[in-house]
């Protein structure tokens, strides 16, 4: 696994996303974004890369059509 400093817990992912912390959970959970569960407490991670991926999907849609 990579370093924790690479993750963010579910309020701060809903932040950068700008969206509830549900949203993300039911995003997590519908396979939208891909989510992480720490090994010693198993709270929902989110790897920022990921969630900066998901926001250029979603600001330029046709882009992605055509990789």
């Amino acid at each position: 696994m990579e370093k924790l400093n690479n993750y963010v817990l579910t309020s701060e992912a809903a932040k950068i996303l700008g969206v509830s912390p549900n949203t993300i959970r039911s995003w997590a959970s519908d396979g939208k974004i891909p989510v992480f569960h720490n090994p010693a407490n198993e709270y929902r991670m989110f790897r920022k890369s990921d969630l900066q991926d998901f926001l250029l999907k979603v600001a330029n849609p046709m882009a992605t059509k055509h990789m």
